[in-house]
């Protein structure tokens, strides 16, 4: 890390192709979390820039870039990785400033997986083709697939430039424009990713970038804004809400993936060394500000106790501290309120009766930044505030079961449906138990592992609709039958 220069970027709406401030000058800071410190000021957009930003895109989508053949949009998307990847130290910093989140994790699961991102739709987009059918040769039927437009892509600060290209590179691959908000609290790597659209050949108005907030802001006037014609957006359920009633007026598509309260089963025959490790990242991985970590750990009661015992050793030997240092496994989570957001739900586990093992406090050698230890809670029961709400940090509840269909019920008795852990080497029980999950994704004996081919979303409260591979394709495009009667 000695080699990169550890600095915050100012950030400028990038719109048409170029840097510009907001006309009233409108700005604010931008701050480290794992300092508290000041590294740079963000131009919040106002409804104005948004309006020239939009109407960039939409121009963009009609002009040069229609022209574009496949292979050219390939190559494009494909040099955008190549780039992040040449620039992958700049980014992971900046990753790392932004979020509080450690260097090391920055460059592993952001940056490099970001890279891959366009790398993926880059061979992908190649692969394509059109239905066609022939109707008893009475009639021929084929699709023409064609760009949804302009795109508004609104993003979390959890991952932010994973996400952001997640979303950006089928948008891209499709033909579509873009007009990118990300989080307010991470502003610099979505700052910087238009500098690199740029050199790798996008056209000028194709990728556009506002910065601001939600309400009365940036976020606001995007939703609303009549020429956007879809919306992906990655956060928290009662933003999609909003988001929803905003799009609602004109109809526009959208895509949305919300929030998660995930459940880890772990039933008795299950390797539980190899448990222990995963469920370690599955729980405090990016300080458990991932949508998919599994904050609801459930374990066969034969086990319990002998899965504590080294699930809290372990945890105990987690290090937090700087996000520079390469000894640090846990950074700071995003802000202030975030961080008294999450101690405030450590507080209501105790007033419900639970138990912490392990954390629940600010470390004693961080005295500055918004560093949470990595807390284990026991002896709460299924109606717990900590129990059924998101927390999104670094906090994790443990409870008992006996039966499978006891803990079936237990992991569908919520709003949420992201992700699901299920851990058995029973292979019968695998698919049953799967079978009857209701989530989005379920891993069985492992986490986070993606193949990019497949669909990613939620059910019920955790989102609309389904990224991943031709999924994605169906959201940024649109498609016309042609009937041709024979």
């Amino acid at each position: 890390m000695q080699q990169v220069q550890i600095k915050g970027i100012d950030c400028r709406n990038f719109i048409n192709g170029q840097y510009v401030e907001a006309a009233e000058d409108r700005k604010f800071f931008n701050i480290n979390p794992a300092t508290e410190e000041v590294i740079g000021w963000v131009s919040e957009a106002t409804q104005y820039e948004v309006d020239l930003a939009v109407k960039a895109a939409k121009a963009a989508a009609k002009g040069e870039w229609s022209t574009y053949t496949v292979k050219q949009r390939s190559q494009i998307i494909r040099k955008i990785g190549d780039l992040i990847l040449e620039n992958v130290e700049e980014f992971a910093m900046l990753e790392a400033l932004d979020t509080g989140k450690p260097y090391a994790l920055a460059m592993e699961m952001d940056i490099k997986r970001a890279a891959h991102n366009f790398h993926f739709f880059a061979d992908y987009v190649t692969s394509l083709g059109n239905e066609a059918y022939n109707q008893d040769n009475i009639a021929l039927h084929y699709t023409v697939t064609r760009p949804v437009g302009v795109v508004a892509m609104i993003n979390p600060w959890n991952l932010p430039l994973l996400l952001l290209t997640w979303k950006l590179a089928p948008c891209l691959a499709a033909g579509s424009t873009a007009v990118m908000k990300p989080a307010e609290l991470t502003p610099m790597t979505a700052t910087k990713l238009a500098e690199i659209c740029k050199e790798a050949g996008v056209p000028d108005g194709v990728v556009n970038v506002v910065h601001g907030f939600g309400k009365d802001s940036a976020g606001a006037f995007l939703s609303e804004h009549p020429l956007v014609d879809a919306i992906t957006f990655t956060g928290e359920t009662r933003t999609g809400t909003t988001i929803m009633k905003a799009a609602a007026p004109t109809l526009k598509k959208v895509s949305f993936e919300l929030g998660g309260k995930n459940p880890a089963i772990i039933f008795a025959d299950s390797d539980i060394d190899e448990v222990v490790e995963t469920t370690l990242h599955s729980s405090f991985r990016n300080q458990g500000q991932v949508c998919l970590c599994a904050s609801r750990i459930y374990v066969e009661r034969s086990i319990m106790d002998a899965f504590l015992e080294k699930f809290v050793a372990r945890t105990k030997e987690l290090i937090v501290g700087d996000p520079f240092d390469a000894n640090t496994n846990i950074g700071s989570v995003v802000g202030k309120e975030h961080y008294e957001k999450v101690m405030r739900y450590i507080d209501i586990a105790k007033e419900e009766g639970g138990t912490i093992l392990t954390g629940g406090k600010r470390p004693a050698h961080m005295e500055k930044g918004y560093f949470i230890e990595p807390t284990i809670i026991i002896g709460l029961d299924e109606n717990s505030r900590c129990v059924r709400e998101e927390i999104f940090g670094p906090v994790v509840t443990v409870l008992p079961f006996d039966s499978e269909d006891e803990v079936i019920g237990y992991a569908n008795d919520t709003t949420y449906g992201l992700g699901a852990t299920i851990w058995t080497n029973d292979l019968r029980r695998a698919h049953r138990v799967a079978g009857q999950i209701e989530s989005g994704i379920v891993w069985v004996n492992t986490w986070y592992l993606r193949d990019l081919r497949t669909p990613f979303g939620g059910m019920k409260q955790s989102g609309i609709g389904r990224e991943g591979g031709a999924h994605s394709f169906e959201f940024y495009c649109e498609q016309s039958n042609v009937t041709i009667k024979l």
